[in-house]
């Protein structure tokens, strides 16, 4: 059935896209809304669709295309960068430390690309397929969804160096994480709600093990015993050597729904990674402490604000017009 489905899409959008195949333009370079309506007008339908039946197979798979829209972004701006396999100069993002056994759905974009090639050939680029799977993953997983601006194009390159030096460690400081999203064009307010989206997937063992083995002197004076029961929890899944890719849920309660939690887990001590406890251990204006609190008791506050910062960080150093290339195969720049 769901093949019948599919194969329906593509023969509509087929007919549809008879007119022509070039690629649209918005004329500005800037992205517009319905910019695939005349070319390929069922694109949305069919990520959409391809994004459910890869989260029925893998819970996780939702975080997943996330993060990795969010991995994209933050390495030279949203375009399909993070994609490319390594070829002649090209080293791939693939191989950099934060992405490495880690960054998971290439094959899902693989499969919506070459369905979206077979309804209409060089129309679609990546890095609007990423876009738009990242806003479906929410959407499926109880989260909010927006309208995705579209008409990103391609890169031509990769930058593996960008990948290493710009996307947030999972140790990082609270300094470095507004440091880091301020080059982006991001906004504290914007750490903070998009931190949000540790509220569901897992993680590798090899990514907290310092959060739980390296006591701060906070915890050590914890007399309600918060901290030392969580890092107990933790510490069975996770021991000082070896293990390293054992995956705990982010978020013990909802770990496969987009919600609010992650906020309540940062007031009860309860974040996975140290770069999520130090929004608040190392808030010392109380700022971002109102946010969180905001956050924790008004799920729809949360919803609104995330929202608001993820069609900002998609908007990051995108190409348009004439820039890069709509791919034919998102591993590999057209030759």
């Amino acid at each position: 059935m769901e093949l019948i489905m599919m194969r329906m899409f593509i023969m509509v959008a087929l007919i549809l896209a008879l007119h022509g195949t070039e690629t649209l333009s918005s004329g500005d370079g800037t992205l517009v809304l319905d910019y695939y309506k005349e070319k390929c007008p069922l694109v949305e339908e069919i990520v959409r669709r391809n994004v459910q039946i890869a989260v029925i197979k893998d819970h996780r798979m939702a975080a997943s295309l996330l993060r990795l829209h969010f991995h994209d972004c933050f390495v030279m701006g949203c375009d399909a960068s993070v994609l490319l396999d390594s070829m002649g100069d090209i080293i791939s993002e693939k191989q950099a430390g934060p992405n490495l056994n880690s960054l998971r759905g290439f094959e899902v974009i693989d499969e919506m690309k070459y369905i979206l090639e077979e309804a209409c050939p060089y129309t679609v680029s990546c890095a609007d397929i990423i876009a738009i799977a990242a806003r479906d993953a929410v959407s499926l997983s109880g989260g909010p969804g927006w309208d995705v601006l579209l008409g990103r194009r391609d890169s031509l390159e990769a930058s593996f160096s960008g990948a290493n030096q710009f996307i947030p460690a999972p140790n990082s400081s609270l300094e470095t994480l507004i440091a880091n999203f301020k080059y982006q064009g991001l906004d504290v307010g914007d750490l903070v709600a998009l931190s949000g989206s540790h509220t569901m997937g897992k993680a590798r063992c090899l990514s907290f093990r310092q959060r739980i083995y390296d006591v701060s002197a906070e915890e050590h004076y914890d007399h309600y015993k918060r901290y030392t029961t969580f890092r107990r929890i933790l510490r069975s899944i996770c021991p000082e050597s070896g293990r390293d890719h054992e995956l705990t849920p982010l978020d013990f309660t909802t770990p496969t729904r987009f919600d609010n939690h992650y906020y309540l887990n940062l007031l009860q001590g309860k974040g996975l990674f140290i770069s999520d406890n130090v929004l608040l251990t190392q808030d010392h204006e109380g700022e971002i402490r109102q946010q969180v609190w905001a956050y924790a008791s008004n799920q729809n506050l949360f919803f609104e604000s995330f929202v608001k910062s993820m069609v900002k960080m998609g908007n990051i150093n995108v190409l348009t017009g004439n820039e890069g290339e709509i791919r034919r195969n998102c591993r590999f720049i057209n030759s």
